[in-house]
């Protein structure tokens, strides 16, 4: 396996600031007041905050750890270091932002709604993503989102963080037998 970063912190937080720009304009042509936060643990989470800031959200910043949700937990295992989700607002009838660092599946924003269901139903959710990439296995796609990288299918993109934020490209090799 083949480790390289794609990108530095620089570039990422002004990828964040058009994300921020982009978000603004479609909470103000949605007519979307006073909206919340999510960010999906972990890189979700460290993106967030700098929306969050950016926006100037007045709610607190609600941090979701959807390991319990997710469909594929018993075939993957639990995440060692689970921890708590915090909202600390009302989600019933709330305008949420959802944020996660890389969309790819699908699985794991269909994880975090149902656990947003959990705390009530919102009056809408908008999905932020940092990445976007190809493999989507559900009918899930974001709002708003910051790059599309040409990946190849043997390549894997992840945010390491939280200071300095970080993405990598680590590429892993196919099996002999596939051709």
């Amino acid at each position: 396996m083949s480790k390289r970063i794609f990108m530095q912190q620089d570039a990422i937080l002004d990828i964040i600031q058009g994300m921020a720009r982009l978000c603004e304009k479609h909470l103000r042509e949605g007519n979307i007041p006073d909206p919340a936060m999510i960010g999906i643990h972990t890189g979700g989470v460290w993106i967030a905050r700098h929306l969050h800031e950016l926006l100037n959200i007045q709610a607190p910043l609600g941090q979701l750890d959807i390991s319990f949700y997710r469909d594929d937990f018993t075939r993957i295992g639990m995440n060692p270091q689970v921890k708590p989700s915090q909202i600390a607002f009302e989600v019933e009838n709330r305008h949420i932002i959802l944020v996660d660092d890389v969309i790819q599946s699908g699985r794991t924003i269909r994880a975090a709604m149902n656990e947003i269901f959990d705390f009530g139903r919102p009056a809408s959710i908008t999905l932020v993503t940092l990445i976007e990439r190809s493999g989507r296995e559900l009918p899930i796609q974001p709002d708003i989102m910051g790059l599309e990288p040409p990946l190849g299918d043997d390549e894997h993109i992840r945010l390491k963080g939280p200071d300095p934020l970080v993405l990598e490209i680590s590429r892993h090799a196919q099996s002999r037998g596939n051709t």
